[in-house]
């Protein structure tokens, strides 16, 4: 299978929602890396997103920092036109962005209100990002769009946090294969669906759950952010011109289910 190459997206424009740190930071150095300009977002971390943004630039690519919350129709619809208008057009757009309701503030919120955060930042803001967006890249040529959904909303997880992340993200994966029909054959659509990945949950994870990770990956190990980006670079690149439609599992192998059940919030 041909790889992408250092060269493979020069001078592309990518957006890449969520990029101030975790998944979202190195998928949007690794398509830096590959030659392309990314504008970085985040909902309110300022400092992460200009670190994102520094380390862009120290590898010779150009980078910019939108901060727009995208839970609301407004700041998606702000959002949209500012990235756009940052260099008159966008190339790929990586739909990274979520909303964190396993660490933090929104930890503590009910199940109800979890699920009407999650509804609008990782449903709403992607389709309608991705439908704005994507008539664009159609009407200028061309463009990739790639979306965040998650392993485990195909077999399904016991536990209120399965319950929610399979609601939420079998959403982006079913208007994933949609949009990939509706913006045929210009522009392509494909998602990532990332398993267990270390980032800010995974470092403070019980034990059950550092052992539950690690067993239900064939692999035997927790995955990485870089192991997700690299996933996505993969299908914003040339590499996979004739991948559409498609929902891509980065999981480690998924070997099934561990022996756990997760106590209920």
């Amino acid at each position: 299978m041909m790889e992408p190459t250092a060269g493979s997206l020069a001078n592309k424009i990518a957006v890449v929602t969520g990029s101030s740190s975790g998944i979202g930071r190195a998928t949007a150095l690794a398509l830096a890396g590959a030659g392309a300009h990314v504008l970085v977002h985040a909902a309110r971390n300022l400092s992460g997103a200009q670190e994102t943004a520094a380390t862009i630039q120290r590898l010779g690519r150009q980078a910019t920092v939108l901060l727009a919350d995208l839970q609301t129709h407004a700041q998606q619809d702000r959002f949209v036109e500012e990235a756009w208008a940052w260099r008159g057009r966008v190339d790929l757009l990586v739909n990274n962005a979520g909303a964190d309701v396993l660490t933090g503030a929104a930890a503590k919120l009910g199940f109800e209100e979890k699920l009407e955060l999650l509804w609008r930042v990782d449903v709403t803001a992607t389709l309608r990002l991705s439908r704005q967006i994507g008539r664009q890249m159609r009407d200028a040529g061309g463009g990739v769009i790639i979306n965040t959904s998650w392993d485990q909303a195909e077999y399904g997880m016991a536990g209120d946090s399965g319950e929610l992340f399979a609601a939420t993200k079998g959403a982006v994966a079913a208007l994933t294969r949609s949009l990939a029909r509706s913006l045929a054959p210009l522009v392509r659509v494909n998602a990532v669906a990332p398993g267990w990945i270390k980032t800010a949950w995974g470092e403070t994870a019980s034990a059950p759950w550092q052992t539950r990770a690690a067993a239900e990956a064939l692999l035997n190990r927790w995955g990485t952010p870089e192991d997700v980006a690299r996933a996505t670079l993969y299908l914003c690149s040339p590499a996979a011109e004739f991948i559409t439609g498609q929902v891509l599992p980065v999981n480690g192998g998924y070997r099934g289910a561990a022996d756990f059940v997760e106590t209920r919030d």
